[in-house]
């Protein structure tokens, strides 16, 4: 097992250090074009794009990565598509899912939902004490999802994730830089 990586380098606006695009409604080309705009701003900052369950749309934009989640692609094909430079995420809930996903060829893990989101009207929140049972059984950066605000994310301090994902508390803020730059600070007190 190789050690668990620290923190990637930022300075993409505020300080995000990966950049996901989640696209749900749109049409395959259109996913295609908005992603290939978004990978010349994310490539500008050098910061990675990665593509939300959608493999030809990574390949075809030179994104850096995709994350599926537990029912999408399986992450053995993702892997074998993708090659082994190619950042893959998985979602996972619990210790079992995390060794597998390690096992198995992940980057890292998304788990969550740490607390109750409007992104995804089906996640269901987990328990804290989840995060430190699969932050102990992998070596791959964990990465807590669902619901995180600049108001919550103390109560995810001690639980040895890495990050946290975010996206009402930056695209709810007016000041996207200054939401994504405070968010990072309290990141950096709080986890590895």
């Amino acid at each position: 097992m190789q050690p668990r990586p620290r923190r990637g380098r930022s300075g993409f606006g505020g300080g995000a250090g990966i950049v996901q695009l989640r696209e749900k409604g749109l049409s395959f080309q259109e996913f295609l074009e908005e992603a290939a705009l978004i990978k010349k701003v994310t490539g500008k900052y050098g910061v990675p794009l990665i593509i939300n369950d959608n493999i030809d749309v990574c390949l075809k934009t030179g994104a850096a990565g995709v994350h599926i989640g537990s029912d999408d692609t399986d992450l053995i094909t993702a892997r074998r598509l993708l090659g082994k430079d190619a950042i893959i995420g998985l979602s996972a809930k619990t210790p079992a899912q995390a060794v597998f996903a390690e096992k198995n060829g992940a980057s890292y893990l998304g788990v969550g939902a740490a607390f109750p989101t409007s992104s995804k009207a089906d996640a269901s929140t987990i328990d804290r004490s989840v995060y430190g049972e699969i932050t102990k059984a992998v070596n791959i950066p964990v990465v807590a999802i669902g619901g995180i605000t600049k108001d919550n994310i103390a109560e995810l301090k001690g639980t040895g994730i890495d990050g946290v994902a975010i996206i009402s508390a930056l695209f709810g803020r007016s000041d996207i830089k200054a939401a994504a730059a405070e968010i990072k600070k309290l990141s950096e007190m709080y986890f590895r």
